[in-house]
Formats: C-alpha cells, sequence, structure tokens
C-alpha cells in the first residue's frame, strides 16, 4: 500500500473519530434506532433516485447494508444511548479490526503477514490498555452491545471486498438502501410512535443534533464509506482494517476537548500502541497462508 492510500486510510480514521461526537449530540434528541433508520433514509432516498445500481450481486450488496448498516449501528447506537461515552464507543468498535482478519482467515482463507500478524497484536494490546483503563463493571452491557457492533462491522467488510465493486462510492450508496426498513419497524416496536414523534416535532430546537446528523451522513458515511470501500476494493483486509484502530486516538482525543473526556498516561501510551501497531499491520514483508478451519458436519442428532 502506498503512502498515499496510508494517509487516505487515517483520514478516513479521523473522519469517524470525530463521527461519535456526532452521534453523541444526535442522540440527544433521537432515538437510537430511529437515529439509525433516519441516518440510512436521508442517504437512501436519493440514491434510489439518482444513481444507478452497481454492478455487484445482490448477495454482496445486502450483505454489506446488514453487516455495516444495520447490525454495526443497531448495537452501537444502543449502546451509546445506554452509556457508553463517545470516546470509549470509538475504541471498543475498533474490534472490528481483529474480527475482520480473523473472519477473513477463516472464511477466506486470506493471507496474513508475519509482520501484519506482529502489529495487530501491538495494537490489539494498545486497545486492551486503554480499553481496562475505561470500562468498568457498570459498563459491562453498553461495552457488549458495542463488541457486537464491531462484529457487524467485520461481516460488511467481508461483503464488501468480496463484491470488489467498480465504483465503491456508489456500492456505499447503494447499501444505504437496506438498513432503513428493518431499523425503522425496530424502532416503531421498540421506541414507539410517540416517543419518535415527539423527537421529530422538536428537531429545530436542538440544532447541534441537525449538524450531528448532516456529518453523520454526508461526511462519516458517504465520504468516509466510500473511501474506505475503495481501500478494501485494492488491497487485502489485513492492510486496511488495522487502520480503523486509529479511530479511537482521534475519537477519544476529541472527546477530551468537546466534552471533557480525560485520557490519562496508561490511555496515552496505548494510544501509541495503537498508532504504532497499524504502521507496523500496514506492511508485509513475506504472506503466510492462516488455512481455514475445517467445518466438520455434526454427527446425526447432535447438536450444532
Amino acid at each position: 500500500m502506498p503512502n498515499t492510500h496510508r494517509l487516505l486510510a487515517l483520514l478516513v480514521a479521523a473522519i469517524w473519530g470525530v463521527n461519535f461526537l456526532a452521534i453523541h449530540a444526535s442522540l440527544e434528541q433521537y432515538p437510537p434506532f430511529f437515529l439509525a433508520a433516519l441516518r440510512w433514509t436521508l442517504i437512501a432516498i436519493p440514491t434510489l433516485l439518482f444513481i444507478p445500481r452497481p454492478q455487484v450481486p445482490v448477495r454482496y450488496l445486502l450483505g454489506y447494508g446488514i453487516g455495516f448498516g444495520v447490525l454495526q449501528f443497531f448495537f452501537l447506537y444502543w449502546g451509546m444511548a445506554a452509556g457508553m461515552p463517545p470516546g470509549l464507543a470509538s475504541l471498543v468498535l475498533q474490534c472490528s479490526a481483529p474480527f475482520t482478519v480473523i473472519l477473513a482467515a477463516l472464511f477466506t482463507g486470506e493471507l496474513l503477514g508475519r509482520t501484519r500478524v506482529v502489529g495487530l497484536a501491538l495494537a490489539v494490546a494498545g486497545l486492551t490498555v486503554v480499553g481496562s483503563q475505561r470500562a468498568g463493571v457498570d459498563e459491562l452491557w453498553p461495552f457488549t452491545l458495542v463488541i457486537l457492533g464491531g462484529l457487524g462491522w467485520a461481516f460488511g467488510n467481508l461483503a464488501s471486498r468480496a463484491a470488489k465493486p467498480a465504483n465503491p462510492l456508489q456500492f456505499t450508496l447503494w447499501m444505504s438502501v437496506v438498513p432503513p426498513l428493518p431499523m425503522l419497524v425496530l424502532a416503531a416496536m421498540w421506541e414507539g410512535t410517540d416517543r419518535i414523534g415527539q423527537s421529530l416535532l422538536t428537531t429545530f430546537d436542538a440544532p447541534w443534533a441537525i449538524a450531528g446528523l448532516v456529518y453523520t451522513c454526508v461526511i462519516a458515511t458517504v465520504a468516509g464509506s466510500g473511501i474506505w470501500t475503495w481501500l478494501l476494493s485494492r488491497y487485502p483486509a489485513s492492510a486496511v482494517a488495522p487502520f480503523s484502530m486509529m479511530v479511537p486516538v482521534f475519537g477519544l482525543g476529541s472527546a477530551a476537548v468537546v466534552l471533557g473526556e480525560r485520557i490519562n498516561a496508561i490511555e496515552f501510551a496505548g494510544c501509541l500502541m495503537i498508532l504504532l501497531g497499524v504502521v507496523v499491520a500496514s506492511f508485509s514483508i513475506k504472506a503466510v497462508k492462516f488455512a481455514p478451519v475445517a467445518v466438520v458436519p455434526a454427527a446425526e442428532g447432535q447438536a450444532r
């Protein structure tokens, strides 16, 4: 991967890191599942009207939409609404990177270089250091929800990688067609029409929530995801995914500046470990194939 493309991956990490502040602002006005539905609906409508459908298999489009669009944001928004601070959420969600690499090795037999394995291990260690300073027992539930969001993102990464879209931005925009309906159904069932209606009626009383929603839709989703899918279409997931570990560096930093979330010396050391791990993981000296785990059919009558 050339340095210019590493800088692009780093730019996406910065965009997504700051996006957690935008989500935090929007969640103060809108219920989480409805906010996720609103986010994707605002992108899906102009996409359906003006953007041709990408020439990729429908299964990959659905897979990316369900993994990245539905599962990730269902659990992420739920976790943040349940009390996960935006800076910490930006950290925990980056479990998507090791999930992506592991799933790619298991399901596709993707080549992993020794250098990338070392870098990934270093970055995961950095995540563990920072997480150990932030995740108390009382935060276990929102912590778990955001981890599940990271797993959904990882499945979306694999679908995007398999699709190999000729136009990644077009592919990203059309992915937005998938999440609105399931998220609206979940919002209506769990949050209720009264709560949703009240949040809409008072929208213009919350300008920061509107600004956060615009940032999330235009900058984080269209620009950030477009660049990200373009990178995934050109390079192995094991080369691109580790850059997502830089998101908490920007997320924690921006949350410290704007919301007063503090980073102690140990957390700072963990962020440096993440940075070093991403740099190391983006270089591959020699590829070593990790054979996928064989799936042995269960015996008749045995639990699967």
